[in-house]
């Protein structure tokens, strides 16, 4: 028998072990009920984060403090999170109807409730992609203020160096700081960040709050704080898991209100029966698309229809915005904001309302039974599975099933490319359950060629379904794009709606066993590119263009466009 010696693996296959350790630490700790995040307890997921140095998080494996990866974290995360030393997640029990104000971070939808000076409640009611992803964020920003912590304490009995006393007393003033003061308290930042003066002053501002200009200050005198008091006082910040989450999770149990209450609405307006079309998108794009050039002919003459879209995406376009959502309003379109806690909103469209003369599609071809749109804001990782398994089975009527008429489902959505850049188009066929490598091939009604021709790049093959964007690292994306995996991009949700969908047409029988799916991406970064993750910034107006692209090749289709 040969021997094998010398055994080395690759970057990659530690970021995958990695990975896996982190996902299997996150259920044992979820299933425990709580832990120290800094202590014993976190050392396996703080170990995992650092061997896999993912590339949102920068040079969170360096001595410095990385700042732009502290900026993507922060933004979801509740305001003053950073100063609790208690992390408590819950599910949905009952704080929305208390004197507690809803705390919703910038960049993810949750409910956080601060409970007292030291706790911070957070609702998990998008399944167990939203615990991974806040956990993976919080052992972030640990392992950031102990590095604060090792630049500024000198000894074990509390002594603090100078720059960090001058910071304290920047960061405890009230008032907005002069440019001369707020100069001096980034020098001081700077030298206790491991970073430059330039670096701190370029980031400074992205921090701001209209409330608290000088934020930055505060998350970096408050990361440091708490960590100092771990070491010198042993007082260590906890993460709890509320009982009543821990014995929800994983029922479905908001799914199934939402879906619920998508079907009662189609019964009271007499659609359940009607050939369905569901839609995972945006808020807008669909509305837009089918109804606002109109409305808006006269107000940009003379503009192309892209024009459109970007003045409705632009940040202060409130009273354009409302005249075409009046308009939906006035023509088959049905709101119905969530009420389930899956944060989903939904918008149902009655085709047969619409005045196809005065939309975007005046050769729309519907045929006998005008179909019917369901357009579901954007799932959260696993959430999609839960919403969708919900939405596809039997509605239930006194002592009647009546099966949905779903004729395609199509998914539009952002994610990471891996040839290409920002604002691109990727057409997928398959996804790939990433730590798995389950797998989904399925035929796309949607192909590169209805793309071309518009000044956008169209990358066509598998993609990623990834546990969190914050878990990606160059050598584990490197090794799926170059591998005969050949993915071309990662993303969140896409093996679970198809999880959902074959189990629905194929298994159960529920929905037509050859409803037809639509997968199309753009794409919001490269995280093999240096400096386009997603911690580099948002994509602006560079996703308008493929976005409504999307949209209309969806509704070309759904519509019978030729």
């Amino acid at each position: 028998m040969n021997q094998i010696k010398n055994i080395s693996r690759s970057r990659a296959q530690e970021s995958s072990a990695a990975i896996e350790r982190l996902y299997i630490t996150m259920r044992h700790l979820f299933n425990r009920g709580f832990y120290k995040p800094m202590g014993v307890s976190g050392d396996t997921l703080r170990e995992a984060l650092l061997a896999l140095r993912p590339e949102i998080y920068g040079s969170i494996a360096e001595e410095k403090v990385e700042l732009n990866g502290l900026l993507y974290v922060i933004e979801r995360l509740p305001v003053g999170i950073e100063e609790c030393r208690y992390i408590n997640l819950t599910s949905d029990e009952g704080y929305s109807n208390s004197h507690f104000k809803a705390i919703v971070p910038p960049k993810r939808r949750r409910n956080c409730y601060r409970i007292d000076e030291e706790q911070m409640n957070v609702e998990i009611t998008r399944g167990r992609s939203d615990i991974y992803d806040i956990l993976t964020h919080l052992t972030f920003i640990f392992i950031e203020s102990h590095k604060i912590k090792n630049r500024v304490l000198i000894d074990d009995d509390g002594q603090v160096s100078r720059d960090w006393l001058k910071l304290e007393q920047a960061a405890l003033q009230s008032k907005k700081l002069p440019l001369i003061e707020r100069e001096k308290a980034i020098s001081h930042a700077a030298n206790v960040l491991g970073r430059t003066f330039a670096e701190v002053s370029a980031i400074y501002d992205d921090f701001s709050t209209p409330t608290t200009p000088d934020r930055f200050l505060d998350i970096v005198y408050w990361l440091g704080k708490i960590a100092i008091e771990e070491v010198v006082d042993n007082n260590k910040r906890t993460i709890t898991f509320s009982p009543i989450l821990r014995e929800r999770l994983g029922h479905h149990i908001h799914g199934e209100i939402w879906a619920t209450n998508i079907k009662d609405t189609l019964d009271k307006n007499d659609l359940l029966t009607r050939p369905i079309h569901i839609i995972s998108a945006n808020m807008h794009s669909v509305m837009n698309s089918i109804f606002a050039t109109n409305v808006l002919k006269t107000k940009f003459k003379d503009k192309s229809d892209f024009y459109i879209y970007e003045e409705l995406s632009r940040s202060g376009a409130h009273d354009v915005r409302s005249k075409v959502e009046d308009v939906a309003l006035k023509h088959g379109m049905i709101f119905l904001p969530d009420a389930s806690g899956t944060n989903i909103d939904v918008q149902i469209f009655d085709t047969a309302k619409i005045d196809w003369s005065k939309s975007s599609f005046p050769k729309a071809t519907i045929g006998k039974e005008a179909p019917v749109l369901i357009v579901m804001d954007y799932a959260f990782g696993e959430q999609a599975f839960e919403t969708i398994d919900e939405l596809l089975k039997p509605y239930k009527k006194e002592n009647n099933t009546i099966f949905l008429n779903v004729e395609s489902v199509s998914i539009m959505g952002k994610a990471g490319i891996l040839q290409g850049g920002k604002g691109d188009i990727m057409i997928p066929n398959a996804h790939i359950n990433e730590g798995t490598a389950d797998n989904y091939p399925f035929d796309n009604e949607l192909t590169t060629k209805m793309f071309e021709g518009n000044d956008i790049p169209v990358f066509a093959g598998p993609m990623i379904s990834v546990l969190g964007t914050s878990l990606q690292n160059k050598d584990l994306l490197k090794f799926f794009h170059e591998s005969t995996w050949g993915a071309i991009g990662l993303e969140m949700e896409g093996a679970y709606y198809q999880k959902a969908i074959q189990s629905a047409s194929k298994i159960r029988k529920s929905i037509n066993p050859n409803v037809k799916v639509r997968y199309a991406y753009y794409a919001s970064d490269n995280p093999l590119e240096t400096g386009s993750t997603l911690a580099s910034g948002g994509l602006g107006t560079t996703g308008v263009k493929p976005t409504y692209l999307i949209t209309i090749k969806i509704l070309e289709q759904i519509f019978n466009v030729k």
